[in-house]
C-alpha cells in the first residue's frame, strides 16, 4: 500500500480524533442515569424496529466481514463470494427460527433464555464461560485488526507504535461499553451502519464506473487480476490446502458460518432490546435487509480489488487480503488528489468505527454475562442488588477488556485466522445447538444442555488444535510448529453433529423422569415463548 501524503495523514488523524469525539459523547449522553438494569442492559427496550434493525445489523456486521471477507473475495473469488452470502443466509436462519423465541424467552443475556427451563447456577457458570470463549479471540482479531488499520492510515511503523495503538484503542471501546450500555453502544452501531454503507455504496460505484457498469467486465477483470486464472470462477480456491479434501471442507465452511454467526451472543442479546414479538420481528427485518444489500456491494468491492489492484499488491498488504478495502479506498481514484483524500477518507473511517463498535458490543455482551449471569445469579444467587450488579457490569468490561488487550498486543504479528474460525465453530457447535434444544425439543433436560454447552466447546478446542489454521503453516497461529493432523480449515462438519449428539445423550441418560419433567415445564410455557402468547 503506498503511503499518504502528509495533508491526507492531517485529515485522516483529524477524522479518527473527531469520530472518538463524538462517540464518546454520545456514549455519555446516552448512558443510564441511574442504577436501572433494564436501562443498562435492553435499554428499556424502546429501540423503534428501524433503529433496532440497524443497530442488529451493524453488531452483526463486525470488521472480521468487513476486511477478512473483502480480501478472501478479491484473492479466492467464487469460494470468497460464497462465504459472504452464508453471512447473509446465517442472518435470515436467525430471524425465521430464532430470533421471536429469544426475545420471548430471555431478558437480558443468552443465559437467561437457557434457564427458562433449566434452572441451575451450573447452567449460568457455563452458558458464561461459552460466551468468553466465542467472543475473546473475535475480540483480540479486530484489536489487532484496529491497530493495523490506525497505523498504516497514519503512516506509523514498528511493533511498539502498533502495541501503544492497541492499548490505546482498546481502553477506549471498553469505555463505550461500561458508559454507554445497551443504548449507546447501538447509537454507535448506528453511525457505524450508516457511514459503512455509504462508504461501501461509493466505493461499489466507483468499480462498476471503471468497468463500463459491466459485471460481465468486472469479474472478467477480476479473473486476470487474481492471478488464478478461470479457477476463479469456480470453488476450490480458498480450500487449496484441504487437497482432495476440499469440498468437504468448503460444506464445512460455510455450515460453520450459517449456524455460527448468527448465534454469537452479542448478536443474540440485541433480541432482548425489542418491545415485543411484532417489534423484533420488523427490527429483524430491517438487520436482514441491511445486511443483504452490504453482502452484495462488498462482492462488487471484493471482485473490483482484485480486477483494479492485482492478487500481488492485495497479498502484499497483510494475510488473506486484510487491508484490500483500504487499499481500494486508496487507488481507485488516486489520480484527482482532492477526491482521493475524500474517497480514502470515507473509507478509512468506516472500518474505524466498524472496528470500535464490533469490540465495544462484544465487550459489553462478555460484561453483562460475567455481571448477571455469573455475580449476580450463580455467586449470588438471584439476591444481589441492583447496585451491586449495575458496578460489578460495568467493572466487567475491564475485566474482559483487559485480557484481550494483552492477547492481542502478544499475538499482533501471527496469523489469526484460527480466532475467528474458534469463535465461529463455538457459536455453531455450542451455543446453535443449545438454543434450538432449549428452545424447540421439549424434554430436553439440563443434563443435556451442559453436555451440548460444555461438549460443544472442548470438541471444537480438541479439533482445532490440530488443525493447519493453528500450526503447521506460515499462516498459523504456531507457524513454528506442526502437529497438524485434521486436513479442514473449520471444525464444524465434525463438531456441530458432535454438539446435537451431546444434547441428546445428556437428555436420554438424565432418566425419564427428568424428561418428563421437562416436557410439563415446556408446556407451561410453549405459548409464550414460541407465539409471544399467555396460554390460557
Amino acid at each position: 500500500m503506498n503511503t499518504l501524503d502528509a495533508p491526507s495523514q492531517s485529515l485522516s488523524f483529524a477524522i479518527f480524533a473527531a469520530v472518538v469525539s463524538v462517540t464518546l459523547l454520545l456514549c455519555i449522553m446516552t448512558s443510564a442515569e441511574r442504577d436501572d438494569l433494564d436501562e443498562f442492559y435492553t435499554g428499556y427496550r424502546t429501540l423503534a424496529p428501524v433503529r433496532n434493525g440497524l443497530a442488529i445489523a451493524g453488531d452483526y456486521i463486525s470488521a472480521a466481514t468487513v476486511l477478512s471477507t473483502v480480501g478472501i473475495i478479491a484473492l479466492t473469488g467464487f469460494d470468497g463470494m460464497a462465504l459472504a452470502l452464508s453471512t447473509a443466509l446465517s442472518l435470515l436462519l436467525l430471524m425465521f427460527l430464532l430470533a421471536e423465541p429469544l426475545r420471548n424467552a430471555g431478558r437480558f443475556t443468552m443465559a437467561d433464555a437457557l434457564t427458562r427451563r433449566a434452572r441451575s447456577r451450573t447452567v449460568r457458570v457455563a452458558a458464561c464461560t461459552v460466551t468468553l470463549v466465542a467472543l475473546l479471540p473475535m475480540m483480540v482479531f479486530q484489536l489487532v485488526g484496529a491497530g493495523h488499520l490506525v497505523t498504516l492510515v497514519l503512516g506509523f511503523e514498528g511493533s511498539s507504535v502498533r502495541t501503544g495503538t492497541i492499548v490505546t484503542l482498546g481502553i477506549l471501546m471498553i469505555g463505550y461499553a461500561s458508559i454507554g450500555g445497551m443504548k449507546g453502544t447501538a447509537l454507535i452501531h448506528i453511525i457505524k451502519i450508516v457511514v459503512l454503507m455509504g462508504a461501501a455504496v461509493l466505493l461499489a460505484l466507483l468499480v462498476l464506473e471503471r468497468v463500463g457498469w459491466n459485471p460481465s467486465q468486472l469479474l472478467s477483470l477480476a479473473r486476470d487480476g487474481s492471478g488464478a486464472g478461470d479457477a476463479y470462477l469456480r470453488a476450490g480456491l480458498l480450500q487449496v490446502e484441504a487437497g482432495s479434501l476440499r469440498d468437504l471442507d468448503m460444506v464445512s465452511s460455510q455450515l460453520t458460518v450459517v449456524l455460527g454467526a448468527a448465534c454469537l451472543p452479542h448478536v443474540t442479546m440485541r433480541m432482548n432490546t425489542a418491545q415485543d414479538a411484532p417489534a423484533i420481528r420488523r427490527a429483524m427485518s430491517w438487520a436482514v435487509t441491511t445486511t443483504s444489500v452490504f453482502v452484495l456491494l462488498i462482492l462488487v468491492i471484493g471482485a473490483g480489488a482484485s480486477a483494479l489492484l492485482g492478487h500481488r499488491i492485495i497479498e502484499a498488504g497483510g494475510p488473506q487480503g486484510s487491508t484490500a478495502f483500504i487499499q481500494l479506498g486508496q487507488a481507485i481514484v488516486a489520480g484527482t488528489s482532492a477526491f482521493s483524500t475524500f474517497v480514502f477518507a470515507a473509507v478509512a473511517t468506516a472500518v474505524f468505527l466498524t472496528l470500535l463498535s464490533s469490540v465495544a458490543g462484544m465487550i459489553l455482551a462478555c460484561g453483562n454475562s460475567l455481571a448477571h449471569d455469573l455475580y449476580a445469579e450463580a455467586l449470588r444467587g438471584g439476591k444481589a442488588t441492583v447496585r451491586g450488579e449495575m458496578l460489578t457490569a460495568r467493572l466487567a468490561g475491564f475485566a474482559v477488556g483487559l485480557p484481550a488487550i494483552a492477547l492481542a498486543v502478544l499475538v499482533q504479528d501471527r496469523g489469526l485466522q484460527s480466532l475467528i474460525t474458534l469463535s465461529f465453530c463455538t457459536g455453531a457447535s455450542a451455543i446453535a445447538p443449545a438454543l434450538v434444544l432449549s428452545l424447540f425439543w421439549r424434554r430436553f433436560t439440563r443434563a443435556g444442555l451442559l453436555c451440548t454447552l460444555i461438549g460443544g466447546t472442548l470438541s471444537v478446542a480438541a479439533v482445532l488444535v490440530f488443525s493447519r489454521i493453528f500450526s503447521g503453516s506460515p499462516q498459523a497461529l504456531l507457524p513454528e510448529r506442526d502437529f497438524a493432523v485434521f486436513p479442514l480449515t473449520t471444525t464444524g462438519l465434525i463438531t456441530i453433529p458432535v454438539g446435537f449428539l451431546l444434547g441428546w445423550a445428556g437428555t436420554i441418560l438424565s432418566g425419564r423422569g427428568a424428561r418428563e419433567r421437562q416436557w410439563r415445564e415446556y408446556e407451561e410455557t410453549e405459548a409464550r415463548v414460541l407465539a409471544g402468547t399467555t396460554p390460557r
